[in-house]
């Protein structure tokens, strides 16, 4: 299972929320950059980057954190928040992302994020799929819509997806534990490559979500605030 630790931007800076409500907005470093490069150090190849800016303003902001990171380090970054446009994707590539994640655009203009997945592969194009009370979150989780979660990547799943990221906003930040049930139900009814986001805090959170068959884990928070090390990564990923 691949280990991928996140960053999220707000003004250039690395920046936790809890629930992904702004107003809770926790600033644990003035250059993301050098995080970056402490993942790198310990053996860390994926980062997943989000945009929390270009996430409210629906068009990416925060390109020039990406350029630096992925021309300074050696990390596969997947990135998101605020990719509406063919312009948008178009920055994020030139700019060094090796995957982009579409959650809001792929629930609003489902055409469109299709026309992506097509034109860039499936390798390329990560489904978003964040959730509240098991209901499809969009707009930086500002709006929430009628969309099932499960049925929602069920559905993509039959048109090509192969990626999905899977955030449930009630344990995003909370340091409870992520939601096994839920990525349980979706391994179930799909065969795409699934991403567990939001409550993971402890390698026994990873182990759980490896067995279970998740292709990925990302962690923000619990590396912030010291309940997973970093050496302790390294640990798990051999």
């Amino acid at each position: 299972m691949r280990i991928i630790p996140a960053i999220d931007l707000i003004n250039g800076q690395c920046v936790r929320l809890t629930k992904g409500d702004y107003s809770t907005r926790k600033t644990y470093s003035d250059n993301p950059l050098e995080v970056a490069k402490e993942f790198e150090e310990h053996g860390i190849k994926y980062l997943h980057l989000v945009d929390l800016d270009g996430a409210k303003s629906n068009h990416v902001v925060n390109h020039r954190v990406l350029r630096e990171i992925a021309t300074h380090t050696t990390l596969k970054v997947d990135f998101g928040g605020g990719i509406k446009s063919d312009n948008d994707v178009r920055i994020a590539f030139e700019n060094g992302a090796h995957q982009i994640t579409g959650g809001s655009i792929a629930a609003k203009e489902p055409e469109l994020f299709l026309k992506w997945l097509n034109h860039y592969g499936s390798d390329k194009i990560i489904l978003g799929a964040d959730s509240h009370q098991r209901k499809i979150a969009i707009n930086g989780w500002q709006q929430q819509l009628g969309l099932d979660v499960v049925k929602f990547i069920e559905e993509y799943a039959r048109k090509g997806v192969r990626y999905v990221i899977c955030t449930d906003i009630a344990k995003d930040g909370m340091l409870q534990g992520p939601s096994v049930d839920l990525y349980k139900e979706i391994l179930r009814n799909t065969n795409v490559q699934l991403i567990a986001s939001g409550g993971v805090t402890s390698v026994d959170d990873l182990h759980l979500l490896k067995e279970i068959g998740c292709e990925g884990a990302i962690i923000g928070k619990a590396i912030y605030e010291g309940q997973l090390s970093l050496k302790e990564l390294m640990q798990f990923n051999g």
